[in-house]
């Protein structure tokens, strides 16, 4: 156990293609193009600095497929930074999922061109990315006047942006596909920040956790929690085997060790308030080790070791992106002065009873945590830089255009609840339109029944369990991460049935359905239509 590593996640989600291009300095200015053949690139950069990319294939047919990227840092991360250091802030184009050439190749076989934008800031940008968007919708079209339609897709960050451009813009586009949807600001840093929260208050009381400076003093502040996170992570995976609390534990913490609660269960109870999932890239909460462990192993240590799998990325957001918020709104954005957290976890500690150590524990838990514990202070929040914060923009779940969601269920950065949250919005407006098509048949008594815009994607992970073991017994995380679990972590298979649902989509205006679609989602792997699966929204939303 105690050579388990850690799976350096954060670092490969959703950053650049390989392709390095030269962008002109003027922005605003006509693009530059190569004119090859088969594919012709052209570069150039929109009215406020974001640089672009074009590929449009010789047998152009009108269509072209706008991709916006994800969440990337807003600062350098120094390289002695465990799992993530070395980033560099980069704004480099990326016209397909992070420059997939099987979806380039099938979407240039379709005569279907791509574009992407590298933004014009990183970090938290929908609405400057939207408006980015917006523009290159209008270069594009001005530079190659036969194009009939915009397809839009994106990743995490990317799909909040895509579906904002779906809700703000439905003239624009002619199908969406937002994959791993982020959910708006509010609830991500809230689960982020919970889970940091929890870390500071009971393992490492000197994590500043939010309300971080202003400049170089603010980077220098985030750095060091990177690094405390990190550290504070690995002490945790030791004492599963140990069984100590790290040595930097808060007194709270120490007294909670001095009576015999397990750090696991600890770290457990932080990752249900927070909404974590309790499957993880080799964690899986069903497989145990051959012998004597083979029925405890998953019943009261796997949910641990997979929230802090999952936890060191959700940690690192909580850091890297409060402190881009913060410096968007000026000052603190986490408060958790009113959460209750022992009404979050009401259904969990029956579930997780086991891995939780019993009532006895949880209840001492819950009391570490409570604001009557003075050495548990809650964060306050800024109520001027929270209604900032509450004023960037947001989507409400609206579907206009026909629309694919795809996402992994154990997702740790953009949990399943945040596509799950806009499945319920249009299960509510298409009530509504049934309702309306009801009301205009006692009119015209011609009855029009609405037309289903919302094809949702599960991608699962495997349904046998997926954990493996040593000889010796211990669980192995060098291989793959599961299919379902990490960060948009999507084979080309499964992104090539969004492709190719997207495109149709745009030509048709109609979503695949049936077997068709079932069936493409089984030949991919892992990928399910289930209107019987509901998966929890964010803690945000009391859920």
């Amino acid at each position: 156990m105690r050579k388990q590593r850690f799976i350096a996640l954060l670092s490969a989600t959703a950053l650049v293609t390989g392709i390095i291009v030269s962008i002109p300095v003027a922005a605003n200015a006509a693009p530059a193009c190569d004119g090859k053949s088969p594919i012709q690139t052209c570069v150039g950069a929109t009215s406020d600095g974001a640089p672009y990319m074009m590929m449009v294939p010789a047998n152009f047919g009108g269509t072209v497929a706008l991709y916006s990227h994800g969440y990337r840092y807003n600062i350098d991360i120094p390289a002695g930074i465990p799992l993530i250091g070395g980033y560099k802030v980069t704004n480099t184009p990326e016209p397909v999922p992070n420059g997939n050439s099987a979806v380039a190749q099938y979407l240039f076989s379709q005569g279907i061109a791509v574009v992407g934008s590298g933004f014009a800031r990183q970090g938290w940008n929908p609405d400057s990315a939207i408006a980015t968007d917006v523009e290159l919708i209008g270069v594009f079209k001005a530079q190659f006047p036969t194009t009939t339609k915009v397809i839009a897709w994106g990743s995490s960050l990317g799909a909040v942006i895509t579906q904002g451009l779906a809700e703000k813009h439905p003239e624009l586009i002619s199908a969406a596909a937002p994959m791993c949807l982020a959910d708006n600001v509010p609830a991500e840093l809230t689960m982020a920040g919970d889970f940091l929260w929890g870390l500071k208050v009971l393992f490492d009381p000197t994590i500043k956790g939010g309300n971080y400076s202003a400049g170089a003093a603010g980077n220098a502040e985030a750095y060091g929690d990177l690094v405390k996170v990190f550290t504070v992570m690995g002490k945790l995976q030791a004492s599963l085997t140990t069984n100590a609390w790290p040595d930097t534990s808060s007194p709270t913490g120490k007294a909670l060790a001095a009576g015999g609660v397990p750090p696991r269960s600890a770290l457990l109870l932080l990752g249900l308030m927070a909404g974590l999932p309790t499957q993880s890239a080799h964690f899986d909460s069903i497989s145990g080790p051959a012998g004597a462990l083979k029925l405890s192993f998953p019943l009261a240590i796997s949910p641990a070791l997979a929230i802090l799998e999952n936890g060191t990325n959700a940690a690192a957001l909580a850091i890297l992106a409060t402190q881009d918020v913060e410096l968007q709104s000026g000052g603190a954005i986490f408060d958790n002065t009113k959460t209750d957290y022992a009404a979050r976890i009401e259904n969990e500690r029956v579930v997780f009873n086991a891995a939780l150590s019993g009532n006895a524990v949880i209840d001492a838990l819950l009391g570490a945590i409570s604001p009557a514990n003075p050495d548990a202070p809650r964060a306050v929040g800024s109520a001027a830089a929270i209604a900032k914060m509450n004023a960037l923009h947001s989507n409400s779940g609206k579907i206009n255009v026909p629309t694919i969601l795809m996402t992994g269920v154990s997702d740790p950065i953009t949990p399943a609840g945040a596509s799950q949250r806009v499945v319920d919005a249009y299960a509510e407006q298409f009530a509504k339109e049934k309702t309306a098509a009801f009301a205009a048949y006692k009119t015209t008594k011609s009855y029009v029944p609405p037309v289903n815009k919302l094809l949702m994607l599960w991608n699962t992970t495997p349904g046998k369990g997926y954990t493996t073991f040593t000889d010796a017994g211990s669980p192995i995380t060098t291989t793959p991460a599961a299919t379902g679990t990490n960060h948009c972590n999507f084979t080309s298979a499964q992104l090539l049935v969004v492709a190719k649902s997207l495109v149709s989509a745009g030509a048709t205006g109609k979503l695949p359905s049936g077997g068709a679609i079932v069936t493409a989602g089984r030949k991919a792997g892992n990928l399910v239509l289930d209107p019987e699966f509901h998966a929890p929204l964010l803690k945000y939303y009391n859920q």
